[in-house]
């Protein structure tokens, strides 16, 4: 009976963390290009941005990336934590708790990312910056 029961506890924990998983999505390019359009992106920077974000992030919401234990950058737009959210509770330039840019919605994480774009411009993001300027753009003709 104790097996079955370590048995039932395990997949109890399976089950839990499958399901905080659920709470991420992952684009396609035209899928990301749609909702970049919806928030109003300029139509002009669709493909920057989307090249911006795979570089990034690989178009996934729930991406979390430590740089040496220096700073931590967070969901689909890779913000970090050094300026723009702090962890835990609300602050940076954007006054938003880092945790809210790894979900589905994606209202906060636009606000913070134009916010972000406008006092800065790509520069932001500088490896996704460089990689971009370097690579032809994504050809978005077809989504």
């Amino acid at each position: 009976m104790e097996k079955q029961s370590k048995l039932l506890l395990l997949l109890a924990v399976l089950a839990l963390i499958q399901g905080s998983k659920g709470h991420a999505r992952t684009f396609t390019r035209c899928q990301l290009s749609r909702e970049l359009l919806r928030y109003n992106f300029p139509r002009s920077l669709i493909p920057n941005w989307v090249c911006l974000i795979e570089h990034a992030s690989g178009r996934t919401t729930d991406k979390v990336t430590n740089h040496n234990n220096a700073y931590t950058s967070y969901g689909l737009f890779q913000i970090n934590n050094k300026e723009w959210c702090k962890k835990g509770r609300k602050g940076g330039h954007c006054s938003m708790k880092c945790e809210d840019l790894v979900n589905e919605d994606l209202a906060d994480d636009v606000r913070c990312a134009k916010r972000i774009y406008d006092r800065v411009g790509f520069k932001a993001w500088p490896s996704s910056y460089a990689y971009c300027k370097e690579k032809s753009l994504p050809d978005l003709s077809r989504c």
